[in-house]
């Protein structure tokens, strides 16, 4: 951990000064779980978005980036699961449009001030009624500590909860930065069925705000894929409170150990992602350094960790570079094919891009644990990247081939 923050363990998105959250259960889910939840912030706060490039863009996207682009500034966020409100149209629109101006009515705030965010089936109308019914009850259900209650909202195939909270010291006194995410499957984002949102009391311009948003979620939510497959609904908003006090913004004594917490925040929501992707049993992730500019190294990194060729050697423990190399080689990015080096974890198993002999049946054993780390060394440039995974399993099959049922 560096030293520039803190991890608070038994923290979550309503530790930042100003938060509160909740979540509750309306029908949307069969389960009985919540599927309805609500952040709120006691001022209006300082907001920054990014959005998937999916063509067909949820309608709830639209009205996050409505409400944004009216004064950067938002006091609540309204998300269910169970129904992605996508490609469905006017009547799409004009529910979430509903959603924003329930949630602003229940909470007697502006209606420009409220974000929307939806998860789960595409192409299927919101059941309006029980939408109606949630929101009303969502204020009662708003508390300083109800992070657990808004992340079970938001879950679809997730199997665990995603969120993390550390403190930055800062000569004006600690400031925190929370965040708390879903995402399980359909999981490929290109900003930005995955789902962010990031808290804090820093006191930052939502100019600044977006800049650090762009920036960590270029090397985060941006560098983690399950399935390949960018989805309609795919968001991150974060939020700013100012309630911690002083001021903060780029050349600022403190700004880069901030910028460092706030990318760490996001790391660590994307890697929770990768690590729970649908039927998965371990994380995998792909370091790419010598290349010669970080868009290559990025590029290669995800074309790597996205091989369903490497996610199933991965996921039977077969020690088979040659699949690293092919996903190396089909990037579309600079490679000098004499030159390339492969570890698989501590297993040096190609140098100068020919074979050497390497202790076959402990690769194999370390491929079996939970975390596959793979390096691949262009020796071209100084720039280097890191993309997280998972590998493919048979689970995986089965729950997307049944997901609507």
């Amino acid at each position: 951990m560096n030293s520039s923050f803190v991890l608070i363990p038994e923290g979550n998105i309503t530790t930042p000064k100003g938060f509160q959250a909740g979540g509750l259960h309306s029908g949307l889910k069969k389960t009985g779980r919540n599927d309805l939840g609500l952040l709120y912030c006691e001022v209006p706060a300082a907001a920054a978005a990014v959005y998937t490039l999916n063509a067909f863009q949820a309608a709830p996207l639209q009205v996050t980036r409505e409400s944004i682009a009216a004064g950067g500034k938002l006091q609540a966020l309204v998300v269910n699961s169970g129904n992605a409100n996508a490609c469905t149209g006017e009547q799409g629109l004009a529910d979430a449009f509903a959603m924003r101006h329930l949630t602003a009515d229940a909470l007697r705030i502006e209606e420009a001030q409220v974000a929307v965010a939806s998860t789960g089936v595409i192409g299927e109308p919101l059941p309006m009624e029980k939408v109606q019914r949630g929101i009303a009850g969502l204020p009662a259900a708003l508390a300083a500590n109800s992070g657990d209650d808004f992340c079970e909202a938001i879950m679809t195939t997730d199997l665990v909860q995603k969120t993390v909270c550390v403190r930055v010291e800062t000569a004006d006194g600690p400031v925190h930065i929370a965040g708390a995410a879903k995402g399980s499957g359909m999981i490929h984002p290109n900003m930005a069925t995955m789902l962010g949102f990031i808290t804090t009391d820093a006191p930052l311009a939502s100019a600044d705000l977006q800049g650090l948003l762009s920036e960590a979620t270029d090397a985060s939510f941006n560098m983690i894929t399950v399935d390949g497959d960018t989805s309609t609904n795919d968001m991150v908003v974060a939020l700013a409170s100012g309630l911690a006090g002083g001021t903060l913004q780029p050349g600022h004594p403190d700004w880069a150990a901030y910028a460092e917490a706030f990318g760490f925040v996001a790391e660590t929501l994307a890697k929770a992602i990768a690590r729970d992707g649908e039927g998965a049993t371990k994380l995998v992730e792909v370091s790419v350094v010598g290349a010669q500019s970080e868009a290559a190294a990025r590029a290669i990194a995800k074309t790597v960790v996205g091989s369903s060729l490497v996610k199933s050697a991965c996921y039977g423990a077969d020690a088979n570079w040659g699949r690293i190399v092919a996903a190396v080689g089909r990037a579309g990015q600079p490679v000098n094919p004499n030159t390339v080096d492969v570890h698989l974890g501590d297993f040096l198993v190609l140098e100068n891009s020919r074979p050497v002999s390497f202790d076959d049946p402990a690769a194999t054993e370390y491929l079996k644990g939970t975390e596959v780390r793979i390096v691949v060394d262009l020796h071209m440039g100084n720039a280097f990247a890191t993309a997280w995974g998972c590998d493919l399993t048979y689970e995986y099959v089965r729950i997307n081939a049944a997901y609507r049922t």
